[in-house]
């Protein structure tokens, strides 16, 4: 790392510099920066930009402590003046890092930053009035790292099925290490910008109507694709064209029901991308073994369970779910194969996870070893925005666009083709489509399904007397109370009190409530937001469960969506009482006792109601024999709401959709389900073209608390 250079005789410009009687003219940068980095941190969001921030201002903590120290010309109180100084950003960044633990890993000496990260030290170098000889200004290539696929701590827990060394013995040479180097840094006029900031502005800007979704070709005239007896849609058949010609990377965010399942099963059909790795979340496991044996009936599936006893090593498609893939890193990163595919690829978006962990790795160890270096890769998901714009992150560096701080080569080029810059205004809507050309494919139902009946959401308010109401609008009060009294004593300590007929400070207000919700979870003892939800659900379960059998009663079968087991054992006993047969979907049941529960909702006539939990349940599953769900109990999130209604409006549905939401009058209840329709407009203009605007990224739960101290304020 180039030292500071503190020849102060002259500035950029070769005059003498104004800070050139200030012993540290650096130090003012640092203060004023590690702010900004603190101000992010409070709002919980660290984006990439401020993430550079403050690597950057680490790095040039640590020279200046070493040049204080050494500098013999400054006397004792001077130096133990700026130390101090340097102890206060120190402090700061210790605090921030505590907010975002991910943070951390930027604090490590060793290696060599990013281009990103020397230019912006560079810039603060010579603002500060540093005079650089030439080497000190040069931008030195990262150091290259090989990831090792297995982490240490998981070394032992690795398991290779019988089977996988049968394989390995019936072909030596199954997968010779072809790895190649890493692709040089960009060497065009972007490199050293800040280009992951942008691209996610470029998203959040939308595009004043125009859809993220690349050009795909016409549909062919002749349906070289669909197996015999069966039939594509058009926009099923346009993927598989792009396929055909040659395009190996996609974000497929069709919308849910549109069909995704099967293009990916058929594009590595198309692409002689085999062996295929599947990674899908438990429930829809044995969903994909019968979409692969549908769609391409000439192809061997294997669905791996546990430790892999009973794989068949010599299939075309391996399908695995997350929760196991710890223990198969080991064979999966060395089987050769040429397509991956990750379905509900939102469940990666926590890059901090060994769940994104482990994808991104295999990912990265399948495009370096493929053969062409051009593997299939498929992030299939129709809610690839849940709570920010960031949530595209580790999506991209999956289908290997960036890296997590950098555009891959291949998308810097594409950039660079515009002859723009962040600085240009211009920039961001060719940004945007330049992003999507590398394989964003979104379809709507309206667009390509016309005939897929209309859905509809109907809000069913419902009182809730007795003690049970009492109890949780008192605890709703008494925690709007409390931390409302702590918004107030935070107030009062600051310069001058509190203001008379002051208005709510909302950014105060949102600090104390992500205090209140970093002090507890939905298992804490006590009230808080978790709690009282939890309340509301019990005290809603028996009004749902009857309403419920209402609709049997009227139109037939019925999907009812809880989220805690309490509340769907209380539903499936009155529906019971009530004469009708149930099936349930639940978290705890094995991939053979769901399917089953499944096939009898589709299948049998006298099976009225499929009781489902709403995170077990909610993805991958087809129980499009009902037209009616009743949501009993919210989710924190739009999509998790979409996905569950969207498990009975999917393609072979014939009937219109409602979703009845049934809401507790008078409780955070119904504000809750206001934040999750306000969150719908992030999809709409990141993905779809629309103008809304994009509300808060932060968390409903931290909204929901707000919106309890204004109303115990304004109470």
């Amino acid at each position: 790392m180039p030292s500071n250079g503190r020849r102060r005789t002259s500035g950029r410009n070769g005059t003498r510099s104004a800070r050139q009687n200030d012993p540290a003219p650096l130090l003012p940068i640092l203060a004023r920066r590690v702010r900004e980095v603190e101000a992010k941190s409070a709002n919980g969001k660290v984006g990439p930009t401020n993430r550079t921030k403050f690597q950057v201002i680490a790095l040039l903590v640590r020279s200046e402590r070493a040049r204080i120290k050494a500098d013999e010309s400054l006397s004792g109180g001077t130096r133990t003046e700026l130390m101090k100084r340097l102890d206060g950003v120190a402090t700061i960044l210790a605090r921030t890092a505590a907010q975002d633990t991910s943070l951390l890993s930027l604090l490590e000496p060793n290696g060599t930053p990013s281009a990103a990260t020397q230019r912006m030290r560079l810039d603060w170098l010579l603002e500060s009035g540093a005079e650089l000889s030439e080497e000190e200004r040069q931008i030195k290539a990262p150091e290259q790292r090989r990831e090792e696929v297995v982490p240490e701590q998981l070394a032992a827990k690795q398991v290779v099925p019988v089977a996988v060394r049968a394989r390995v013995r019936a072909n030596p040479f199954l997968e010779p290490d072809l790895s190649r180097p890493a692709d040089p840094e960009p060497v065009g006029y972007l490199s050293g910008w800040d280009l992951i900031d942008p691209l996610y502005r470029a998203f959040e800007q939308g595009a004043g109507g125009g859809a993220a979704s690349m050009n795909l070709p016409p549909v062919p005239k002749i349906d070289r694709f669909s197996p015999p007896g069966l039939d594509l849609m058009p926009h099923q058949i346009q993927l598989l064209e792009s396929v055909r010609r040659g395009h190996r990377t996609f974000l497929l965010a069709d919308e849910p029901g549109l069909g995704k399942t099967a293009q990916a099963v058929i594009a590595a059909s198309v692409a002689d991308a085999y062996p295929m790795l599947a990674v899908v979340p438990n429930v829809v496991k044995i969903n994909w073994s019968r979409e692969v044996e549908r769609w391409t009936p000439q192809r061997r599936v294997t669905v791996i369970h546990g430790d892999g006893r009973d794989m068949d090593a010599f299939a075309d498609v391996f399908v695995v779910n997350y929760a196991i893939l710890d223990r198969h890193l080991s064979w999966l990163s060395n089987l050769g194969f040429r397509s991956m595919v990750v379905d509900e690829a939102h469940f990666i978006k926590n890059l901090t996870s060994q769940r994104s962990q482990h994808v991104l790795s295999l990912a990265k160890r399948i495009r370096d070893r493929e053969p062409t270096h051009n593997p299939l890769l498929m992030a299939l998901t129709g809610t690839p925005l849940i709570n920010d714009v960031e949530d595209f992150n580790a999506i991209w560096q999956f289908l290997g666009w960036t890296d997590g701080q950098q555009p891959s080569p291949r998308l810097t080029r594409r950039l660079e083709a515009t002859g723009l810059t962040p600085a240009d205004r211009g920039f961001y809507p060719q940004a945007r489509a330049a992003v999507i050309d590398m394989g964003i494919v979104r379809r709507t139902k309206a667009a390509v399904a016309k005939d897929l009946p209309a859905k509809r959401v109907a809000d069913l308010p419902v009182e809730l007397d007795g003690e049970i109401g009492r109890s949780i609008r008192a605890a709703e009060h008494e925690l709007g109370q409390r931390l409302v009294n702590r918004y107030l004593r935070m107030l009062e300590a600051r310069e001058g009190g509190i203001p008379n007929n002051h208005e709510p400070d909302l950014e105060l207000m949102r600090r104390v409530a992500q205090a209140e919700l970093d002090s507890t979870s939905p298992t804490a003892d006590g009230d808080n937001v978790f709690t009282m939800v939890r309340k509301i659900g019990q005290a809603k379960a028996t009004l749902a469960a009857d309403y419920a059998a209402q609709l049997v009663h009227s139109v037939g079968k019925v999907v009812f969506f809880a989220k805690h087991i309490d509340v769907m054992n209380t539903a499936e006993r009155m529906l019971a009482d009530a004469g009708l047969r149930t099936v349930s979907i639940r978290g705890d049941q094995t991939t053979t006792q769901r399917q089953a529960a499944i096939d009898a909702f589709q299948n049998d006539s006298d099976v009225s109601v499929a009781v489902c939990s709403l995170l077990a349940a909610g993805v991958g599953l087809n129980l499009h024999a009902s037209s009616n769900v009743v949501l009993a109990e919210l989710s924190w999130t739009a999509a998790e709401q979409d996905q569950a209604i969207d498990r009975v409006h999917r393609i072979g549905q014939e009937e219109p959709v409602t979703a009845w939401r049934i809401l507790a009058a008078h409780t955070i209840d119904t504000k809750i389900a206001e934040l999750i329709d306000a969150k719908q407009s992030l999809a709409a203009r990141a993905l779809d073209g629309s103008d809304e605007e994009i509300v808060s990224s932060d968390s409903v739960q931290l909204d929901a608390l707000v919106h309890l101290m204004v109303q115990a304020l304004e109470g």
